[in-house]
């Protein structure tokens, strides 16, 4: 399963989202530190849940972040996250 299946396999279970859009941006972080030539290290995730209403910015990425930590941990590098409720 790609990095990018699996965030959001991960992302849907938890957070049942009304909107889900995860990008692989890491063609554009090539040569930078952390960019794998085989890609999946950069992502970009939109997501729009009910799970984050009432939280502040920092808290709702907290808990994608609490979430995806064994990927951080491993394959991925970096994160933007645009959170929504």
């Amino acid at each position: 399963m790609s990095t990018k299946s699996q965030i959001e396999s991960v992302l849907i279970q938890s957070f049942s989202p009304d909107f889900l859009e995860v990008r692989d941006v890491s063609k554009d972080h090539a040569g930078h530190v952390g960019a794998s030539p085989l890609g999946e290290t950069h992502f970009e995730i939109d997501i729009v849940s009910a799970a984050f209403a009432g939280k502040t910015r920092i808290e709702s990425h907290r808990m994608i972040h609490a979430l995806l930590q064994p990927l951080l941990d491993s394959t991925v590098h970096a994160l933007a996250l645009n959170v929504k409720h």
